[in-house]
């Protein structure tokens, strides 16, 4: 069994940019910059990594619609290698990661930090589950089964 599961937080470096393959599969890059947890001893400040990340389908759309330059963004997936040739004919190999989910990592932009995008709205019929109202369960006696 191998794992290849990858959580990052970054902002975002440029809007992302969706294109469409041949057969019509969305497609959207992204740049995060994150930033380590540690300082340069040398210089004191704390250094920065640029990730290379993809999204397919719905969530290629998702991001391309919903994220921008400089908006924190929560990404969850996996680790691509993979071998290309630049276009001076040399062998290269590129990291990024694929993403499975992409989730707002800030307030929304300009506003309050309560996120009202549709990314973040409940479903109708839903519960409201806001302040003290949450519901019961029903047939709940208390009892944990653990």
């Amino acid at each position: 069994m191998s794992l290849n599961r990858i959580i990052l937080q970054g902002r975002l470096v440029a809007d992302p940019e969706m294109r469409t393959t041949p057969s019509g599969v969305p497609v959207t890059t992204l740049r995060l910059a994150c930033d380590r947890d540690f300082k340069n001893k040398q210089t004191g400040e704390k250094e920065t990594d640029f990730i290379s990340v993809v999204a397919w389908r719905q969530t290629a759309e998702f991001v391309s619609r919903y994220f921008t330059k400089g908006r924190m963004a929560v990404v969850e997936g996996r680790l691509q290698i993979r071998p290309y040739t630049d276009r001076d004919g040399n062998k290269r190999t590129a990291a990024e990661v694929v993403a499975d989910n992409v989730y707002f990592g800030d307030g929304k932009p300009g506003g309050d930090s309560a996120n009202t995008s549709p990314a973040y709205q409940r479903p109708a019929g839903g519960v409201d589950v806001s302040g003290d109202n949450f519901a019961d369960l029903e047939g709940d006696d208390g009892d944990l089964s653990f």
